[in-house]
């Protein structure tokens, strides 16, 4: 595969970067490096540490275990000698070498040496993986081809689960952009095929179809435990929802029509009715059995079903929800939807908002509250229950189908690849390139007819329709390298991006999609060149609902919110996580926080403290919030104050963040501790020697993690990382694994109490706190500007598909500079960062 990089930083921009690092220090330190005697020279430590303790065991001669150190220099400059000195830096750390019979070094020198060979081992790594500056040419990723594909066509296309099969993408540091990582295999191409020839035939070569009817009024059959009591009872004349969809026994979860199960003939718009009534929303039984809130209306949804794909009453991988409405309780209505299916798709019921777990609600109701029943019997009888109990529930009486349903112009899909007129065989050519030139996203060129025309002539040859040799063009086009892959047409020799290039660069980094036809014209014109029209195009995009796509997609990647849900709690201790689906609101509060701040430019340094947040009603519950008792369901997400609530504020008190900081069973001050020097203060720290034990393993005794933490840190060798992670992670205690406050410890096995929280700690620049809220205002207070810095790199990092190098950090300073002068407003940072020339270059 061919690459594209980005200039190598001119000599002159080192220099000014080299100068200008001298000049800061002041004319006092050079003046002083001048007079003062000859510095030691780079690896003098390391080097005399290995003569003086390892050589006699490690040289060319002996080399026990197969460790031979004679040939170890520093700098670092090749892959055996950073191995080396990572094991060097292990043995030293855990004090099994030098052996115990040998001459020991002391503290001081042990820390000498694994100071300056992790910071070798830093610079070596930032040497072998550097791009010198240069931004790989890279494919779309995953959720850029998803949404690329959604824009050409003007349609979802999560109903096909185009991506289901995809290899999962690469990341590096949770950035899923980055041009180096988004590596491409013969799998992987196989499966671009397949999925270009699935979604043009699905949309555009699916036979022409009438309209149909179907009604379905009985046969509304039930699988596994459910069957017999609806036979029963029922006699199949009713489908019924009695749980939410995130169970983990799965019964009555997903509704589903028996006598439908071949789904929709073609992929189209479809109605659907629903004859459907809330069944005992006022049951007299204890609200806490079921989990759920009474106070608020059941809710159906719709979601496609796939026989072919599995169990049609179990969850599927490709299930989007594609409609959602509120049920009634007094009497049966019908609800009505309008949704897209494909084809073979069946539609299935959903209740989001449901019981959680029929089958323990069942066993419970019926063990508390048999005396009720006429004839009651032992164990569980969900017939009796629904028979003459009050049993939460939907019950669906009838539903009808209609569709296809005929679209103006022949559908979004026909209109969007042949335009307004539909598919025109004597201008069959001229509307492909047309198409082609918005699937590349730059003006096509004479190679670019020529196979385009050479394809379709193909397909003509070989007696195919041509309509069918335009759609066999339109998937090659689809599989094109110029398609898949964000390549640049700038000359090589020239440093800054042409327009088409630029254009497609803020395209994406704002909406993941290619440019729309305003943006496609600024660059057509050339204007896009010039720093105003392009300020006014980031305005503009950003001012789009479509810039929910930065939103998420950088969030994503700078907190890794993608993987919340990754280490789910137990069932037993948070079934509020899946009850009421929180992954989804933790992410929306972050989201939402950051739309904010880009509406409105605030300042950045509410990600580190603020006063508001934005809940629905799930987290105010969650955050135990006064809100929790006024907001509803069909509010969404408000805006809250956080004035009287010390316990939030701030990124560090979001749900979401919490979560995917801890494992999902416990939390740790280390773990947490090292994500917010990461992602809050862009310090990476060094990874633990290899072979350093468990925390457990030395800390018989310990009864809380500080206590483990202090043993575990008795040897200076651990303290110098403890000392800077620790205290970040002190402070975070008083959150548990899904971000509920707390001021205990979970009450260990076989004791009688448990351990009290201590969240105080103390920096290594000596400053302290003594709890969450003093902890943020530190950070807010002291660290801002290392927080400021670290966003800007990483918003770069971002929307260039590149890490940030050493040669880049003097215009970062000139960012950073111009940010703070506007307040540190999170807007002018954006805008600052897509006109920056490291955005704007190869």
């Amino acid at each position: 595969m061919m690459h594209s990089f980005r200039r190598i930083p001119t000599t002159a921009l080192i220099a000014a970067w080299t100068f200008s690092t001298c000049m800061s220090a002041g004319p006092t330190a050079v003046a002083a490096e001048t007079d003062s005697k000859p510095e030691t020279k780079p690896g003098f430590a390391a080097t005399e540490f290995v003569s003086q303790y390892c050589i006699q065991c490690h040289d060319a001669d002996s080399a026990e275990g197969e460790r031979e150190f004679d040939s170890f220099t520093l700098p670092i400059t090749s892959l055996q000698q950073l191995i080396t000195a990572d094991e060097i830096i292990d043995q030293v750390t855990l004090k099994l070498m030098p052996p115990d019979d040998a001459d020991q070094p002391t503290d001081e020198e042990r820390l000498a040496v694994i100071a300056e060979l992790r910071s070798n081992i830093g610079q070596a790594r930032d040497r072998f993986s550097s791009t010198g500056g240069r931004t790989v040419m890279r494919r779309l990723s995953n959720r850029e081809y998803e949404v690329t594909l959604a824009t050409l066509f003007n349609r979802r296309v999560d109903t096909l689960g185009l991506t289901a099969e995809f290899p999962k993408d690469n990341t590096s540091h949770h950035v899923d952009t980055i041009g180096e990582s988004l590596v491409t295999s013969g799998f992987l191409l196989d499966q671009y095929f397949q999925a270009a020839s699935r979604l043009v035939e699905a949309r555009l070569g699916k036979p022409a179809t009438e309209p149909q009817s179907w009604h379905f009024t009985d046969n509304f059959r039930q699988y596994e435990e459910l069957t017999g009591s609806h036979q029963s009872v029922f006699k199949f004349q009713f489908l019924c929802l009695y749980e939410q969809p995130n169970t983990d026994t799965r019964q009555g979860g997903y509704g589903h029509i028996e006598d439908f199960l071949d789904g929709v003939p073609v992929s189209g718009l479809y109605d659907i009715e629903v004859h459907a009534q809330a069944m005992h929303r006022d049951t007299h039984y204890d609200p806490k059995i079921f989990r759920i809130d009474f106070s608020e209306p059941f809710q159906l949804a719709v979601v496609p079903g796939d026989v072919t794909k599995g169990h049609i009453h179990y969850p599927q991988a490709i299930e989007p929800i594609l409609g959602n409405t509120v049920v009634p309780d007094d009497q049966p209505e019908w609800l009505r939807f309008r949704v897209w299916l494909e084809a073979g798709q069946t539609p299935r019921f959903t209740f989001p908002n449901g019981p959680y777990e029929s089958r323990a609600s069942v066993i419970e109701t019926n063990k508390r509250y048999k005396d009720e029943f006429k004839n009651p019997k032992e164990g569980v009888s969900r017939s009796t229950l629904l028979r003459e109990g009050a049993l939460p529930h939907i019950r669906i009486g009838e539903i009808k189908i209609r569709g296809p349903l005929e679209e103006t112009g022949g559908g979004n899909e026909e209109q969007a690849v042949f335009g307004s007129e539909g598919f025109q065989p004597d201008h069959a050519l001229e509307q492909l390139y047309a198409f082609g030139q918005r699937a590349f996203r730059r003006p096509l060129d004479e190679s670019d007819h020529r196979r385009i025309e050479a394809i379709y002539q193909k397909r003509l040859s070989e007696d195919a329709t041509p309509r069918q040799a335009a759609l066999d063009t339109l998937k090659m086009i689809l599989c094109s390298p110029s398609f898949l892959y964000l390549s640049e047409i700038t000359p090589e020799e020239e440093s800054e991006l042409r327009p088409f290039d630029l254009a497609s660069r803020l395209s994406y980094a704002l909406w993941s999609a290619p440019p729309d036809d305003t943006l496609f014209a600024a660059a057509e014109s050339g204007r896009l060149s010039k720093p105003e029209e392009l300020t006014k195009q980031i305005q503009r995009l950003l001012d789009d609902d479509r810039s929910g796509e930065f939103v998420n997609g950088f969030l994503d990647s700078w907190l890794n919110l993608r993987d919340i849900g990754n280490l789910p709690p137990p069932r037993k201790e948070a079934s509020e996580y899946y009850a009421e689906n929180l992954p989804e609101s933790m992410k929306q509060e972050a989201r939402l926080f950051f739309r904010n701040l880009l509406e409105q430019n605030g300042s950045v340094t509410d990600f580190l403290d603020a006063d508001y947040t934005f809940v629905d009603k799930k987290l105010a519950k969650l955050y135990r919030l006064p809100q929790q008792d006024t907001i509803r369901l069909a509010d969404g997400f408000q805006r809250v104050s956080l004035a009287e609530s010390k316990q939030r504020g701030g990124l560090l008190g979001m749900a979401s963040v919490l979560t995917v900081s801890a494992n999902g069973v416990d939390t740790s001050p280390v773990t947490r501790g090292v994500w917010v020097l990461e992602n809050i203060l862009g310090t990476t720290p060094p990874p633990p020697p290899d072979e350093v034990p468990a925390l457990d393993a030395d800390v018989s005794g310990a009864q809380t993690i500080r206590e483990k933490l202090a043993k575990h840190s008795e040897d200076k060798t651990c303290i110098v990382c403890h000392r800077s992670i620790d205290p970040l992670g002190f402070a975070l205690e008083t959150f548990d694994p899904i971000g509920r406050w707390r001021t205990k410890y979970p009450k260990p096995k076989g004791k009688s109490k448990a351990a009290r929280i201590d969240a105080s700690g103390e920096f290594p620049s000596g400053q302290t706190y003594d709890d969450f809220a003093s902890f943020k205002k530190v950070l807010a207070e002291d660290r801002r500007d290392d927080f400021t810095r670290h966003l800007i790199e990483k918003l770069l990092t971002y929307t260039t598909g590149r890490h940030m190098e050493r040669a880049d950090q003097f215009e970062i300073d000139d960012i950073l500079a111009r940010v703070k002068s506007d307040h540190s407003g999170l807007r002018t940072m954006v805008t600052e960062v897509l006109t920056s020339e490291i955005f704007r270059s190869r």
